[in-house]
C-alpha cells in the first residue's frame, strides 16, 4: 500500500501584474540532433501530427524546424543544418537530445518585457515582430535557469499554422492515419530541475521576474527512497495556468534520479501506465469514478487527498541518453503533483538505471 504524501498548498498569489499577462503555455522547443527523425517518433509513438515546417525550402539556411500538434500541445524540434554551429553542437554534447525553450502565450509582450529588465532580468533576445499573409506575432526570449529560456509570444489574431516562415510538412506520412489516437489535450506542467540547493535560486527568479507565486511543494523528509530524494517547489502565474515545477537532489546513498527532466501532458481518459493505492484506502477520501480493477490491471498511479484525485503515469525515456520522459496526467479535482507516487516512480526509474549500470 503506498503512503499517502501530502504536499503544501500556498494561498498567497502575490502581486497582480498590472499588464503584461501569461495566459498559457504556448508551445515547447527542444533541440535534437535529427529533428525530422525526432518528429516522427513523437507522431508514430505519442499520437501526434505534423503540422508546421521552416527549413532549406522555406529559406531557413541555418536552423531546420518540424513542429508537431495533439490537441493544444505543440512541440518544435529543431537541429542545426550548419556542421559548424557551435550554439546547438555545444547543447548536444551537455545536454542530449532535450528540451530547450519553454514559451508562454502572453498579453503585452512589452510590459512583461520591461517588468523583467528593471527587476534585473536577461533578455536572450529584443522584442521583435514577425508577419506574414496571416498576421504579426511579437516575440522576445528570456534568460532564466542554465541554458535554458522562455519565449514570451503576442500572438494577437495571427491565423497561421504556427508562426510567420513556416509552412505546411512537406510530405504526408500516410502511416499515421492508420493509428489509433492518443487523446492528450495540453501541457500541464513543465518540470525545471536545478542541481542541489539551487532550487530555491530558481523559484526566486520567477517570483522576481515574471511575478509568479508558489503553488505547492514538497521537501525530501516526504519524497525519498534507500537511493534517490527530492525537494519541489511549484510556481505559477497569478491565474494559475501555467504550472513550473523547480526540483533539486537531496542527499542519498546514490545518483538522485530527478536529474532527468519531464514534461507532463493532460489526458481526459488514461488507459495505460503504474497503481499505488488500495481500493479501501482512496474510497475513504473520495470515489473513483474508474474500475478499480482495470486501474490495477494496468499499473495506473492514483494519487488523491480530501479534494479529490489524479490518475498518472510516465514514459520511458524518450530517447537513448536517458535525461526526459513525459508524464500523462488525468485530473478529477486534485491539483497536485502525484507527491504520494514518487516514490514508486523513483524506485521504477532506478530499476532502469541499474539495468543500465548506472545506479
Amino acid at each position: 500500500m503506498t503512503s499517502r504524501v501530502q504536499g503544501t498548498t500556498y494561498v498567497d498569489k502575490g502581486e497582480k501584474p498590472e499588464k503584461g499577462r501569461f495566459l498559457h503555455f504556448d508551445h515547447v522547443t527542444f533541440w535534437v540532433g535529427n529533428a525530422k527523425q525526432a518528429a516522427a517518433h513523437y507522431c508514430i509513438c505519442m499520437g501526434f501530427e505534423p503540422v508546421a515546417y521552416k527549413g532549406l525550402e522555406t529559406g531557413s539556411r541555418q536552423v531546420v524546424s518540424h513542429v508537431v500538434r495533439q490537441n493544444k500541445i505543440l512541440f518544435q524540434f529543431q537541429s542545426a543544418l550548419n556542421p559548424y554551429d557551435k550554439e546547438y553542437g555545444d547543447h548536444l554534447v551537455k545536454h542530449g537530445d532535450g528540451v530547450k525553450d519553454v514559451a508562454f502565450t502572453v498579453e503585452d509582450c512589452d510590459a512583461i518585457v520591461e517588468r523583467v529588465l528593471q527587476r534585473g532580468g536577461k533578455l536572450v533576445k529584443e522584442p521583435w515582430v514577425e508577419s506574414d499573409e496571416h498576421g504579426s506575432i511579437k516575440m522576445a526570449v528570456v534568460q532564466t535557469y542554465g541554458d535554458t529560456t522562455h519565449t514570451l509570444v503576442e500572438r494577437g489574431n495571427y491565423a497561421g499554422l504556427f508562426m510567420p516562415g513556416y509552412v505546411k510538412p512537406l510530405v504526408d506520412n500516410v502511416v499515421l492515419a492508420t493509428l489509433p489516437p492518443i487523446g492528450l489535450n495540453f501541457v500541464d506542467h513543465c518540470v525545471g530541475n536545478q542541481p542541489d540547493n539551487e532550487m530555491e535560486s530558481a523559484t526566486q527568479w520567477y517570483q522576481k521576474n515574471l511575478l509568479f507565486h508558489r503553488f505547492w511543494s514538497v521537501d525530501d523528509s516526504q519524497i525519498h527512497t534507500q537511493y534517490s530524494a527530492l525537494r519541489s517547489i511549484v510556481v505559477t502565474n497569478y491565474e494559475e495556468t501555467i504550472k513550473m515545477p523547480i526540483n533539486e537532489p537531496a542527499c542519498g546513498m546514490r545518483k538522485s534520479q530527478i536529474q532527468v527532466g519531464a514534461c507532463s501532458v493532460r489526458k481526459s481518459q488514461i488507459q495505460v501506465g503504474a497503481c499505488g493505492m488500495r481500493k479501501s484506502q482512496i474510497q475513504a477520501i473520495c470515489t473513483v469514478t474508474e474500475d478499480f480493477d482495470v486501474l490495477q490491471k494496468l499499473n495506473i498511479l492514483i494519487d488523491f487527498d480530501d479534494n479529490g484525485y489524479l490518475l498518472q503515469l510516465f514514459t520511458k525515456p524518450m530517447q537513448d541518453r536517458p535525461t526526459l520522459f513525459l508524464e500523462v496526467i488525468q485530473r478529477h479535482n486534485h491539483q497536485g503533483f502525484g507527491a504520494g507516487n514518487f516514490k514508486s516512480l523513483f524506485e521504477a526509474i532506478e530499476l532502469e538505471q541499474e539495468a543500465r549500470g548506472n545506479l
